[in-house]
């Protein structure tokens, strides 16, 4: 019989949104917790963090960072069990693994390898019952992103998924990622961290230590820009005195006074140390829609986005086009929806309709839908048991999780039977598909007539 209580674990490479799911009939954590999937260990107190006890940290000055995740993989297992040890203990979820199922996500691409390290940790580390492993963007369909276009999900959408390591275009058929179509660009939050690190290192303050502060000044201040060379001009033509820049006051360990944005006519002590963001503040998310900038030999997100829909089936493409989702930190930028919508709608074909669909919290919108998936009726078909694994080891795992590696490009028959099964509508409810007459008079922010 399956548990009733489901973990649910969306395990970032910067942060994990942990979770449990009790049934229908339960209560669900609909918040996650927020835990840094790291162990910290801090020069200022000399103390050594895991995971979720880093928000008992005062002294956030030179903080050393021992990550599970590497180039997007999870290659530091004894870091992630020590991080997971403190996920499931009594102080943040307080459940017995033993009686519970588990869903966790791993990366796009993730090698056999790996997944089969995945299984051996939950199976005979944690012992869970049962365990679904998928990627964040797998569980998309299920969730509520697209809910704004209708009471059903569509059968063909996009999700961009901008995380920490990598940014992935990722289309998605009857809830099956074309993974012939997935597209990845090498840009997340940890390069453009990374890159803001060494531009204010070379023209102000060294922070090349400082993550955890500039990771905090990039949120904070960083946008993107709809008018790049204007707002460039801007600053050229009157430095630290235009309406771009901004005062990004450093924390005060001190006195525990994290570090904020200087407030209009703010007095500050003789104490603080003031940090000029100036041209930083866009040229660091513009690697999203430039990388080239830096030396990547890689096409913009609006251009691999058109790429990738360009690999789908030619009569399918119209729904994509109108079923754009984001996901990932990295999309929660000022002014990266508007800048997407504009450099998509040129590349869009004129006789597509084109809308982009954002969520309330995109950090977490992976872990709400994931909730959702769980609470499916079908759920239960997509599990592989503890039983199951001890009788046939990760097998069991690679017939059950649709992974990457058999997949192929669809055939002319393929693409034959996908359309005429697009075709197919149920007469009692209202069909998602933006066919073409219905996209002409159908209007909405963010939509070419």
């Amino acid at each position: 019989m399956q548990p009733q209580t489901t973990v649910i674990l969306d395990n970032g490479a910067s942060s994990i949104k942990a979770g449990l799911a009790r049934g229908p009939e339960g209560d669900d954590d609909d918040q996650p917790k927020l835990i840094p999937n790291a162990i910290v260990r801090s020069k200022g107190d000399k103390t050594t963090y895991f995971g979720h006890q880093l928000e008992r940290c005062r002294d956030y000055s030179a903080l050393h960072y021992r990550l599970p995740f590497e180039k997007g993989y999870l290659v530091d297992w004894d870091a992630q069990k020590a991080v997971w040890d403190g996920v499931f203990s009594s102080e943040v979820l307080n459940v017995d693994t033993a009686e519970s199922s588990l869903l966790i996500t791993e990366p796009y691409f993730n090698l056999p390898n790996i997944q089969d390290v995945y299984d051996q940790f939950v199976f005979e580390e944690y012992e869970f019952y049962s365990y679904h492993r998928c990627t964040p963007a797998a569980t998309i369909p299920f969730g509520h992103l697209f809910q704004a276009g209708g009471p059903s999900p569509p059968e063909c959408l996009v999700v961009i998924d901008s995380g920490f390591s990598f940014t992935h275009v990722v289309p998605i058929i009857n809830n099956q990622i074309q993974w012939y179509a997935v597209k990845r660009l090498d840009v997340g939050g940890k390069l453009l961290t990374n890159q803001l690190k060494e531009l204010v290192s070379y023209r102000q303050w060294n922070m090349m230590d400082e993550t955890y502060i500039m990771n905090h000044a990039k949120e904070t201040c960083c946008y993107v820009s709809t008018g790049f060379f204007e707002d460039l001009e801007t600053c050229r033509s009157n430095p630290k005195k235009n309406s771009i820049v901004r005062e990004y006051v450093l924390p005060n360990f001190s006195n525990n006074r994290p570090g904020r944005v200087r407030l209009p006519n703010e007095e500050l002590s003789t104490t603080d140390q003031v940090l000029y963001m100036e041209n930083e503040r866009f040229t660091i998310p513009e690697l999203l829609f430039r990388p080239d900038d830096i030396g990547l030999e890689q096409s913009g997100l609006a251009a691999t986005v058109a790429a990738s829909i360009g690999l789908l089936p030619h009569d399918l493409r119209g729904m994509f086009w109108a079923n754009i989702g984001l996901i990932g930190g990295s999309t929660n930028f000022p002014g990266f929806y508007e800048r997407l919508s504009s450099e998509l709608l040129s590349l869009t074909p004129v006789e597509y309709d084109l809308q982009i669909y954002r969520s309330e919290d995109a950090i977490t919108e992976a872990y709400r839908s994931a909730i959702a998936f769980v609470n499916d009726p079908a759920f239960s078909g997509h599990v592989v048991t503890r039983e199951e694994y001890l009788e046939v080891g990760s097998n069991a795992s690679r017939r059950k999780f649709a992974g990457w590696q058999s997949s192929s490009a669809p055939g002319d028959a393929d693409i034959s039977k996908i359309t005429q099964e697009s075709m197919i509508e149920d007469r009692g409810q209202p069909s998602r598909k933006p066919n073409r007459s219905r996209m002409r008079t159908t209007t909405a922010p963010g939509r070419r007539r």
